[in-house]
């Protein structure tokens, strides 16, 4: 379990990072660190890309139906303009947020703020995902949280897209995706690979 780094003149802005594939817990552990933070009573703000409204337009959502309020954005250079005061910013979905991300939770740290980012770091294909490579690079704290294989029972890091559908960005639950360790997530892809020259032919 994460807890707050507490050493003696340790300054007071850094870049936390929550990673892993879908289902993994990574929202669930956001909301964690952040309503400790408020326990603290600490002034927090929540983000979440405009883009995603699963569960609710204003609320972040963990699988498991825990909720926070937050605010929608649509580019992360919003983020410098509403977070005057704050001492905790938690970022949701940082893997749908623009490339200037990784640059804007600098800033914040240099301000002083406890930066909070949950998001995939893989997507659909097993590739780095969005801004946060960079984010990782450039974090104090990095946090690699694990589900479980839905095949076999394994730690997954993998996210297994069931749809046909190639964007990268699709936004769905259990109904689009499994969870999967790196085995079954290849033995997934290659089975895929398969029908698709089977229907070819």
């Amino acid at each position: 379990m994460f807890l707050e780094p507490h050493f003696k003149g340790q300054r007071s802005g850094w870049i936390e990072v929550i990673c892993g594939s879908m289902f993994s817990g990574k929202t669930e552990e956001l909301i964690r660190r952040l309503k400790r933070a408020k326990i603290a009573n600490q002034k927090v703000e929540i983000f979440k890309p405009g883009i995603d409204t699963r569960y609710d337009d204003k609320k972040v959502v963990s699988h498991d139906a825990n909720s926070i309020l937050s605010v929608p954005v649509d580019h992360s250079s919003r983020l410098l303009k509403l977070t005057d005061g704050v001492g905790v910013v938690g970022i949701d979905e940082a893997q749908f947020f623009d490339e200037q991300l990784p640059e804007v939770c600098q800033q914040l740290a240099l301000r002083g703020i406890r930066v909070i980012v949950a998001g995939l770091d893989m997507d659909y294909r097993g590739q780095p995902f969005g801004p946060m490579p960079n984010l990782l690079a450039v974090a104090e704290y990095i946090t690699k949280v694990h589900a479980i294989c839905q095949h076999c029972g394994n730690l997954a890091t993998h996210s297994y897209r069931l749809s046909e559908d190639e964007s990268t960005v699709v936004l769905g639950e259990q109904d689009r995706y499994e969870a999967r360790c790196r085995t079954c997530y290849h033995m997934g892809n290659i089975l895929n690979l398969q029908v698709r020259e089977e229907k070819e032919t």
